[in-house]
């Protein structure tokens, strides 16, 4: 008999620890799937916006080259003229003669037929809705003082602006061309460029460095756009530099 109970206890003691320890491991085995279940959720809440933000700045980054690709081509068909990056070269067509700001008479006639060829493809949306603004760049060549060249080379991209926007030359920019102008082209000059060009010496002088040039900046994504400033292309207007 008291074999038998000495066995009895034991087994009911056993059985009575049992629920107890499946308990607790169930509980940390629901811990542990919750565990991984809130890490699941934070790693998915992370990667998911990451990958929306790279295809979104992929997408704007085709949008921009596809648009480039299509200024190109028109580029292509003006001889020394190209797209480099962002920046479009005249060629020859802005090159100035030593220490001076004059364009010739076909030189301006050229840029009056290029650029609005260019602003046909900026005002498609894959353009327009990235574009920020084009900047007229001009340089100059490494030789004179620096203030000098700053205005120099700042002149020379306001004598390509007031050629674009000047109503008595044949061609002339259209009303809409010359708003577009004035609401999105900037004015900017360097003391001089040390960049190499493409384009050759004439007479061993480098005129690639006494030349304007087109830039164009693009929103970055997410920027807050800009609003165009106000317009005057209404009025008849002289070029500010022709009396200088």
């Amino acid at each position: 008999m008291l074999g038998l109970r000495g066995s009895w206890e034991k087994t009911s003691y056993e059985e009575a620890e049992k629920p107890f320890w499946i308990s607790l491991s169930d509980l940390m085995t629901a811990l542990m799937v919750l565990f991984l279940v809130a890490m699941a959720v934070a790693f998915s809440s992370l990667t998911v916006p990451m990958a929306i933000e790279k295809n979104a700045e992929g997408k704007r980054s085709t949008e921009i080259e596809t648009c480039l690709d299509q200024i190109e081509l028109i580029a292509s068909a003006y001889p020394g003229a190209a797209v480099k990056d962002q920046t479009i070269e005249f060629g020859p067509w802005a090159f100035f003669p030593n220490d001076s700001s004059s364009l010739s008479r076909e030189q301006q006639t050229r840029l009056r037929w290029f650029v609005p060829e260019v602003l046909s493809i900026t005002r498609k949306p894959i353009c327009m809705q990235w574009l920020r603004r084009v900047v007229l760049e001009g340089f100059a060549s490494p030789t004179g003082s620096y203030l000098h060249n700053l205005d120099l080379s700042t002149r020379r991209a306001e004598r390509v602006l007031c050629a674009l926007l000047d109503r008595t030359g044949a061609p002339h920019l259209t009303e809409p061309d010359r708003r577009l102008v004035e609401s999105l082209f900037f004015v900017g000059g360097a003391s001089f460029n040390t960049l190499t060009s493409s384009f050759n010496t004439i007479m061993g002088v480098p005129v690639d460095k006494r030349r304007v040039d087109l830039k164009l900046e693009f929103y970055r994504l997410h920027e807050q756009k800009m609003n165009p400033p106000p317009t005057n292309a209404d009025r008849d207007e002289v070029c500010p530099i022709d009396d200088k």
